[in-house]
Order: C-alpha cells, then structure tokens, then sequence
C-alpha cells in the first residue's frame, strides 16, 4: 500500500491541465467491442481505473495500439468469448466497477455478456438493477448465480422503456445494447450528462442513429452494424472542480487551462457561491490567490445548501471537495449527499486535523467555516475513496506541517499523476 508525504501550508502558482475525463472514457471505451472495425480514441487519461479496462479489452482479443501520449486505436476485430469465462477475466473485471458496461456492447454484437459482481469504490450500495431492468426490457434473458451476472439475448427487439432511476451507467449500457436491436428504442429518464451525450454523438458517427442526445429522452433506431471513428473526450470536470477547491484552500493563483467551460455546466457557479473568485479566460478558469472568502446565503438568509442531484444539478462526485473547501470559508454550509450513504464518512480525519464539521447522518453534513482564523493540523490518514483521497490530499496542502496519506491507490485511480502534476505548480507531495 502506497502513501502519500505531504508538507502542507505551501502557496501553489502556475497553470495546470486537466486530464480526459474519467467517467467519459469507461463508457467510450466499451464502446469499442460494438465495431470490427479501428476505433481511435484522444485525450485517454493514464489512470489505474482506465488502464485495467483497456488491459481487460486486450485480454478480450481487442488490439490495443498506443499512438501517442493520451491517443490510442483499438480495433475488436477478433473478440475471444471463451476468455470471459476464465478466473483471469474474473479476477481483472471484479476489481473494477466500470466491467458492467461491457455488457451492452457484448450483448448488442455477440448476443451474449458475462461479468463478476463488479468492484470500485466504497461509498454504500450502488444497485445495477437499472441495468438489467433495460436489458429484459430489448428481450435479453438476465441470470445472477451468486458470481457472475449473466445476459443472453438472440435478438433484441427495440421497446420502450422508463428507467427506474437517471442512472448514467446504466442508460450508457443499455444504449449501447438498444444501438443494435431491431427497431425503435425509447428510453425516458435517461441520464443525459455531457459524458452520455458524448457517448451518443460517438455512436452516430459509428452509424447509429440516436435522437434526443443531451435529453433525458432518447430515441434509437436500431440498425445492423456500426463501423469505426474517431473520437475525443472531454476534460474531467471532476479534476477541474477539485483544483478550483485546492486553489481556493491553499490561498493559490491557479490557471486551469482547456476547460471546455460550456460542458461543466453548473460546477463554477457552486464555486462561486462560496465565495470562490474566478475568471473565465477564453476556456480557460484563472483563480487568483485569494486570502479570504465567504458564503454566499440564500435570499431569505437561509444557511447555503449544496446538494447533489443528476445532471443539469451537481455531480456527487464533486461534494467531497465542495466539503473540504468549505472548511476555510467564511460561513456554514450544508452538505447534503443524496445518492450514496457512506461518502461522507471520511469527515472524521477532517475533524481530527482541525475542522468545525457535524456530521448530521450518513447523508448530510454541516461545516462551519474556520475563516482563516485557525489553519488545520497534519495528522496520518487513510484514503477511503477517489473523491475522499483527493479532498483530504487538498486538506492536507493547506494544512501546518506534514501529513502522510495510506492507500493512495484509489486516488490514483481517478487521478493522472497528481502528485507530479502539483509539485510542479509548487506543491512538496513525496510518493512512499
């Protein structure tokens, strides 16, 4: 198990990129089993979550082909069934969550899918019944032995359908498997973050034909092949988020260059309503060093609630950095994580190194800002999730003295290089 050595209380300068999007690239990636044809894919972040999917496609028979730094060609020309049923495909797709959207594509063009429970983070009950709900939904036949999550289907016939919840793996999975199927796919309460959208303009240029992309109502004219493209993901607007938290805690002038600033929807102004000094510069986020910032209330003097909701709302993924920045802010703010019952657990090494938060129950918590009048204390942690591990790395750089960070592992899941990256904007990060 890896750490992380942090001398905190350092002022970071310069300008930072963000990498490919994570949650974009589990999807896209997938998507590459639906052609025998080259597909072409830029900006892939060189992350662990993401290189064990790309492994796990090679291992599959997928040609992987390395053609730049962030650029790679895959082509499944030659997929190899019979490996997912071998304890090395077992092992590989259990360790990671983003396996189960492997299934819609092997579904649409193999007719057939087989993946272990999936692993991934450990932040509460994430259900995959959305899934499976969608795939018997196109006629496919779902079985669970306890191990392995199984689905068959000789031919897939389009329906309509109104998913359970606005999962975004879930509807990137059965819209993956709806592409092929014959005739006409409706899918309401469709998840419709920019990632989907993305997803969805992939497959049309692959020669799908899906209608109502950026809606949460899809239509998909099913069709008998796709072919291959070429494709670029977005920035992360996770990694954006959390440098806008870090620049702000650090008192730090942070340049986030190539932010594609109309996809993040309404992350900047979340930032803003905590006080958060920013300046869109063409597409990039300049954040200028900033030693004090306060709250914002809502009109009628109410404490400021940050909550989670799906797209247009907040991501989730971003309320653990939204909680860490709050810390140093003038004011209080409520946040409420609605989706997932254990994320917010981590708040106790928040509190042990000098924060004012309650942890009211496992969904919400109050933090009362310390308004710079005390800095908080390095102490030794444990990285419980991506989010959490970055926003207690954020802590961490903010604090006074040295602060050591176990289990790193699941921030370099999410992460490119982050320790790299922020030493050479200023910060003393030492990998153990």
């Amino acid at each position: 198990m890896s750490s992380f050595k942090i001398t905190g209380g350092r002022q970071l300068k310069g300008e930072v990129v963000p990498q490919g999007a994570k949650n974009e690239a589990l999807q896209i990636l997938c998507a590459v089993l639906l052609t025998s044809e080259p597909v072409t894919i830029h900006n892939i972040p060189n992350i662990r979550d993401v290189n064990q999917l790309i492994d796990l496609l090679g291992d599959l028979g997928v040609w992987v082909t390395k053609i730049g730094e962030s650029s790679y060609r895959f082509q499944a020309s030659n997929v190899n069934l019979d490996h997912m049923e071998t304890d090395a495909y077992k092992r590989k797709a259990a360790a990671l969550r983003g396996s189960v959207m492997l299934l819609g594509p092997m579904l649409a063009r193999f007719k057939k899918g087989r993946i272990p429970r999936p692993g991934g983070d450990k932040i509460g009950r994430r259900r995959l019944d959305t899934h499976f709900l969608g795939f018997e939904k196109l006629g496919a036949k779902f079985h669970f032995d306890g191990d392995f999550y199984r689905v068959e289907g000789d031919q897939l016939k389009g329906a309509y359908m109104l998913l359970d919840e606005a999962s975004v793996t879930g509807t990137a999975n059965v819209l993956m498997a709806a592409v092929m199927a014959e005739g006409t796919t409706t899918i309401y309460n469709a998840a419709c973050e920019p990632y989907l959208q993305q997803l969805s303009k992939m497959l049309n240029r692959m020669g799908a034909n899906i209608s109502g992309v950026g809606s949460n109502l899809l239509t998909i004219e099913g069709v008998s092949e796709l072919g291959g493209t070429e494709h670029t993901m977005l920035p992360d607007m996770i990694e954006i988020g959390s440098f806008i938290g870090l620049a702000a805690m650090t008192q730090s002038e942070i340049t986030i260059k190539n932010c594609r600033i109309p996809e993040l929807g309404i992350i900047p102004d979340v930032f803003k309503r905590l006080g958060i000094q920013m300046e869109f510069r063409g597409d990039d986020i300049h954040i200028p060093a900033q030693e004090r910032y306060t709250v914002e209330t809502f009109l009628d003097g109410g404490m400021m609630t940050v909550a989670d909701s799906p797209w247009p709302g907040f991501t989730p993924d971003l309320l653990s950095i939204v909680l860490v920045t709050a810390i140093q802010a003038s004011g209080t703010v409520l946040v409420h994580q609605k989706m997932f019952e254990s994320r917010l657990f981590f708040v106790d090494k928040l509190i042990e190194m000098g924060a004012q938060i309650i942890l009211c129950d496992p969904h919400r918590a109050t933090v009362v800002g310390l308004g710079r009048q005390q800095q908080l204390k390095g102490i030794r942690m444990v990285s419980p999730d991506i989010r959490a591990g970055v926003s207690l790395l954020i802590a961490a750089l903010s604090a006074n003295g040295t602060s050591i960070i176990d289990n790193i592992e699941q921030i370099d899941r999410g992460y490119q290089n982050i320790d790299t990256r922020l030493n050479a904007i200023g910060a003393e990060i030492v990998r153990l």
